[in-house]
């Protein structure tokens, strides 16, 4: 383990690590008068509400949330929802002032989704190694029912659920689009911290990802066919220039650079941090008429495909006799998609305001979830058992 999170640096799971288990030194009266100007602003939020007055209100609302992302970090527990209610900040800001996130002059905005993508996916690659992919020699069981509940319970519900809904065509498109889609190093991240078996996590991400070129598109081909047309081979030349280039170049520059550059591993998490904002403001802004017209229906759909993720992979990695450290990262790596790469193939596919809601959606709800599950199962022993991986 303490391997694993030292070459992850990445996303510094070990400082996550600090987070959990060491002492935050914060003043208790920094953290009253956040919470007082929180609570003044959500009851201004209430009267403009009240009023119609919706400039001000979305102006409140905005400062609401970032005031209480500025409360969260005050405290171990709840730090890492701090970034969340910062996506959950942008988000309202291009519900409210759309124009500000569509573009400038004539310059769209949208055109910016890819390449902050590939940027992401450098980063990715820069934070795997070559010896990830030998966790399927080291760990043929648990890759294997890893990848077979990754690829087979996420399509198939979002298929259920895209058609049960009700929703437009091309918006239930995206559900199945985000369940078509690989797991993401979030889904790391959430094993760290919840004593999973992280080498496995690893491995599946990896070669998930390295699949996505052939996978995606095959589902999305067999599955969402009938509700948008599916070019197979522009959808696979899409991942394999948003996704697996990148890699490519990151898992090159890690091999032959790594440790040379430490403020690159400094300023990557940041950096992708910051891009996923812009990309989820902009998408919610493009699809702005849309998500309020469907949007609390879209958000149970994607709830309901999340959770059930979750369930279902921890459920038939147990019952396939995987250990319970094994079965929490299968868990994750079901429940948790890759729902920047489903944004960017809609932007590729040109609706980005319609498929890319779903992925919108789900990605902070996955984070929020997500989190949640990882630390109540922090606090829970994991069982010994003689299963193999």
């Amino acid at each position: 383990m303490a391997v694993a999170s030292n070459r992850f640096g990445f996303f510094h799971v070990n400082r996550i690590d600090g987070y959990l288990h060491g002492t935050l030194d914060f003043s208790s009266m920094k953290m009253k008068l956040l919470l007082v100007i929180a609570i003044f602003l959500l009851i201004l939020s209430v009267v403009f509400a009240v009023t119609e007055d919706y400039y001000y209100l979305g102006l409140s609302l905005i400062s609401f949330l970032v005031i209480v992302s500025l409360l969260f970090q005050q405290k171990m527990t709840l730090k890492g929802f701090s970034y969340t209610w910062l996506i959950l900040a942008s988000v309202t800001a291009a519900l409210f002032f759309p124009n500000l996130f569509l573009g400038i002059g004539g310059f769209s905005f949208k055109v910016l989704i890819v390449p902050l993508l590939m940027i992401i996916m450098f980063g990715v690659g820069t934070a795997m190694s070559w010896n990830d992919f030998l966790g399927v020699i080291k760990m043929p069981k648990g890759v294997f029912i890893g990848l077979l509940c990754q690829f087979t319970i996420m399509p198939f519900i979002g298929f259920s659920l895209a058609y049960i809904s009700g929703l437009p065509p091309a918006i239930a498109a995206g559900i199945i689009l985000v369940g078509s889609s690989p797991s993401g190093l979030a889904s790391n991240v959430m094993c760290f911290i919840s004593k999973a078996n992280l080498a496995l996590s690893i491995t599946l991400t990896a070669v998930a990802t390295m699949l996505s070129p052939l996978i995606t598109p095959m589902f999305m081909k067999l599955l969402a066919d009938e509700l948008v047309p599916i070019d197979f081979v522009g959808m696979m030349w899409s991942i394999i220039k948003i996704v697996i280039l990148p890699v490519v170049c990151g898992l090159v520059f890690n091999h032959f650079a790594h440790g040379k550059f430490r403020w690159l591993d400094r300023a990557m998490p940041l950096v992708s941090m910051t891009a996923i904002g812009i990309i989820i403001s902009i998408i919610t802004a493009a699809g702005r008429d849309s998500l309020l017209a469907i949007g609390l229906v879209l958000i149970g759909v994607v709830l309901v495909h999340n959770i059930l993720g979750y369930s279902l992979g921890y459920g038939i990695s147990r019952v396939a006799g995987l250990d319970s450290r094994s079965a929490r990262t299968i868990a994750f790596e079901v429940g948790m998609q890759n729902s920047g790469l489903a944004s960017g193939i809609a932007l590729e596919m040109g609706r980005v305001a319609t498929m890319g809601l779903a992925p919108a959606v789900f990605g902070p709800l996955m984070n929020i979830t997500g989190s949640s599950l990882a630390t109540w199962w922090r606090g829970k022993p994991v069982e010994k058992d003689h299963r193999t991986n």
